[in-house]
């Protein structure tokens, strides 16, 4: 009988070229390989600072509350919705992706009143059109997905923002695909409540979800009397963060090391550098799939995510096929598309790492010779 060790087998190195896990910066890995401390351990709480400051920079906020909740990306779209959702809230959601679809999904199991507004996938939603559905619907809350990871699709925020803060609503951002490699700036856009995750922009491995909580948003949460969740609650998991760090949960120490060393990385590049590197490898690879016969789902520029591609094959060209060739001649996982547009599309991720001339050319130099 072979032992354990015998038994085991290394993972496959693989060009992480989707919207999923991305590929982890080297120094990431680095840090998440020292030493385990205790939760209590004078350094683990300087850690702990060091990611709020450094998830301010990225957000744009100056947000108090700002902290990563334990989980991927879902966890957070729970966690503001649990917290700032009461049963027969009226909650509308601007809807045109399968992440707009979820939030209707968690809004309605803690009880809300949903009321959606609805466009096609990979459309985004104008401020007058955005103005005259919040003034007739006059919700208390409004929830909606700034980058669409099912479809590419980037909503200006302030086109939904702006009439919902005229209405006293609160508002929810999903920035899980946009944090760390496009604008979210929340404060200058009056996001109320925004969550993200930690494996795309921020170049780390799944499984922390970035949360801020804007002064008015807190002031409404601290006069609710009762939340539907124990591990998501807000104003439990704050009393951890904040000193005298009260007990709520394990931490997962490695997961902290990791996003803390990320944003050592991203400030180092610095945060504008970031975004205009992203958007020139963005440029670079739209270009070279348009050589190739590709088609932008997203059909406006101005709406598309920087560091998702969203893209049509080729007339003749079998999208499966074409990313089965993919991962088995050169290690590369390209995502397809997901819901509504399940085979109709690829899902290309150049986050982080990723986001340079080098890899954009021999990403295109692999798809070309696949075809």
């Amino acid at each position: 009988m072979l032992k354990a060790a015998e038994k085991r087998t290394e993972a496959p190195e693989r060009f992480l070229f989707g919207p999923g896990p991305t590929n982890v910066d080297p120094r990431v890995y680095k840090a998440m390989a020292q030493p385990i401390v205790g939760m209590r351990d004078p350094f683990f709480f300087d850690c702990m600072a060091e990611v709020q400051t450094g998830l301010r920079s990225v957000f744009g906020t100056g947000n108090a509350v700002t902290f990563p909740v334990p989980g991927t990306g879902s966890s957070g779209m729970e966690t503001a919705i649990a917290n700032f959702v009461t049963p027969g809230m009226k909650t509308v959601i601007f809807a045109n992706g399968l992440f707009a679809d979820r939030q209707t999904e968690i809004a309605k199991r803690h009880g809300a009143q949903v009321v959606r507004f609805e466009k096609d996938w990979g459309e985004v939603f104008s401020a007058d059109e955005a103005e005259t559905f919040l003034e007739r619907e006059r919700p208390q809350v409004v929830a909606f997905v700034q980058a669409e990871t099912s479809t590419g699709a980037f909503q200006q925020a302030k086109a939904i923002t702006t009439p919902a803060k005229k209405i006293g609503a609160i508002t929810i951002a999903d920035c899980v695909t946009s944090l760390g490699a496009m604008p979210v700036e929340v404060d200058s856009n009056d996001i109320d409540v925004a969550y993200s995750c930690s494996q795309k922009g921020l170049s780390c491995p799944p499984g922390l979800s970035p949360i801020t909580v804007s002064p008015r948003a807190w002031e409404w949460l601290q006069k609710r009397e009762s939340i539907d969740t124990w591990y998501l609650d807000l104003r439990l998991l704050t009393k951890w963060w904040d000193a005298p760090h009260v007990y709520h949960h394990t931490p997962p120490t490695t997961l902290i090391y990791a996003i803390r060393e990320a944003l050592a990385v991203i400030e180092e590049e610095g945060l504008k550098s970031r975004w205009e590197r992203h958007h020139r490898a963005h440029e670079r690879l739209v270009t070279g799939l348009g050589r190739l016969g590709f088609e932008p789902f997203v059909s406006n520029p101005e709406n598309r995510i920087w560091h998702l591609v969203t893209a049509r094959v080729p007339s003749g060209v079998n999208e499966a096929e074409l990313r089965t060739r993919l991962m088995e001649k050169y290690g590369i996982d390209m995502a397809a598309g997901i819901g509504k547009l399940s085979g109709q599309i690829l899902r290309i991720g150049i986050m982080g790492p990723l986001a340079t001339d080098e890899k954009i050319d021999f990403l295109l130099d692999a798809i070309s010779s696949s075809m």
